[in-house]
């Protein structure tokens, strides 16, 4: 790659205080893109950079796409803002009608959100919010997952299972909230799509409901794949026996899709993909194409119903919401993708394209710094061998791959590979190969 004919550099980088970065190390050497279009960014050296991860899972459809440019920009033409709260706009009720088309059963009351962290909070206040309708205000508890990732407010790192973000914040995190197990048993290296035992891990929700009283759980919220800790596919039979526990108790089941949304696993959701419906569902990321910030909530229509009759008419229902719930150029650029998944049969070329993918990704698992290798549909995590401390030998190996071409999110010691759906076999090709130059080259210096 060439790194002398450096361009577009700020006068300083110091005064940006980066998330999720290692600040000092990135600002000494950094990473900066001036360009995307397709498949590929470009950097300020004027490389060109492969798009491994489709962003952070929020590009299905490439980068650069005209339609929802035009789409904003013409949104922007006639109606910049209005407040959401007692007033609105035709687009908003009009976007939540269309993904409303493709949530599962009567998951058809749509609550907008900024992101999906914010997707996440507003899951954990309708579930509270609707067993108080029902007279059970007792439901209190919630239960999340090992290694889940919800997001970074303070209900979604409660209910999440990110070791680091638990511990750093361990002062201020929700009471009342209980995990199950993660589902990565031993035996699930290298399995290519869902495992074959696990299932029973799921009994734990059961454990839990023993221990505290089933009619004391408000809800229970769990990933279909746990996506930021690294691809941790579910077991045979696991989402269906959390479903049927759901059900004995009176819980609501959260599907926090927010990753595995709109086409990641080759269906729509998660919950088409492995059949089984939730009582509310997450989503973000590919709802803009990564272009807005935008996410959204999907509720059956009873819990939207018990929420609402509980209040007299001309009142507010539901104490909750944000300045920028489905503003006009966010909305804009959410109907616009919507035309996108319909127009370029995204989803389907997901599905056509996963068999491909993955086996291209298992490829690699003779590289002897590889240790486990997994994956479903359009999303693969690759383990490397840890390196003195949890995270070193990941983002050493992560700007190994950037320096082949290669650009992808690393989690501790794993590499997530999720490339946007318009990828051709060559564009895989060319992801694999240089997955394995760089891992390799990572191998050579260590």
């Amino acid at each position: 790659m060439n790194t002398k004919s450096q361009t577009n550099i700020p006068n300083s980088l110091e005064e940006h205080w980066m998330p999720f970065t290692a600040n000092q190390d990135y600002k000494e050497n950094p990473r900066l893109m001036t360009n995307a279009s397709g498949m590929y960014y470009t950097d300020h050296y004027g490389n060109k950079i492969i798009d491994a991860s489709s962003g952070l899972f929020c590009n299905p459809a490439g980068h650069n796409r005209p339609e929802i440019k035009e789409a904003v920009s013409k949104q922007l033409e006639n109606l910049d803002y209005v407040q959401p709260f007692q007033q609105g706009f035709p687009g908003s009720f009009e976007l939540a009608r269309r993904i409303s088309k493709h949530t599962p059963e009567d998951l058809n009351r749509i609550f907008f959100t900024i992101c999906g962290s914010s997707a996440v909070e507003t899951s954990i206040k309708i579930a509270i919010a609707y067993h108080k309708a029902k007279g059970e205000g007792h439901r209190c508890h919630i239960v999340g997952r090992e290694r889940g990732y919800h997001g970074m407010n303070i209900g979604g790192i409660s209910v999440g299972g990110m070791i680091s973000n638990r511990k750093t914040f361990a002062s201020i995190l929700m009471p009342n909230v209980h995990h199950l197990r993660h589902t990565h048993l031993p035996e699930h290296q290298f399995i290519k799509g869902q495992p074959e035992t696990g299932a029973e891990l799921a009994n734990d929700l059961e454990r839990i409901a023993m221990n505290i009283g089933g009619e004391n759980i408000a809800a229970c919220i769990v990933e279909p794949i746990a996506g930021s800790t690294g691809t941790l596919v579910p077991p045979k039979g696991y989402l269906k026996r959390l479903r049927e526990i759901c059900d004995q108790h009176g819980i609501l089941l959260i599907l926090d899709e927010v990753i595995t949304g709109w086409g990641r696993t080759g269906k729509t959701f998660g919950a088409d993909a492995f059949g089984v419906t939730p009582d509310i569902m997450t989503m973000a990321k590919a709802m803009t194409n990564g272009v807005m910030p935008m996410g959204a909530v999907a509720s059956k229509e009873s819990i939207y119903e018990t929420i609402t009759k509980a209040s007299p008419k001309g009142t507010v229902e539901f104490f909750h919401g944000y300045t920028y719930s489905a503003i006009p150029a966010c909305v804009a650029a959410a109907l616009a993708m919507q035309d996108i998944f319909e127009k370029d049969k995204l989803i389907e070329r997901a599905a056509e394209m996963s068999a491909y993918f993955l086996e291209g990704l298992f490829s690699l698992k003779d590289i002897d710094t590889i240790v486990d290798i997994r994956g479903y549909g359009m999303l693969g995590g690759i383990d490397i061998k840890m390196d003195e401390k949890p995270g070193k030998a990941g983002y050493a190996t992560f700007k190994k791959l950037f320096e082949t071409g290669l650009s992808l999110k690393a989690t501790a010691d794993c590499l997530i590979v999720a490339p946007p759906f318009i990828a051709e076999k060559s564009h895989i090709d060319e992801i694999i190969e240089k997955l394995r130059s760089g891992i390799i080259n990572y191998q050579k210096s260590h």
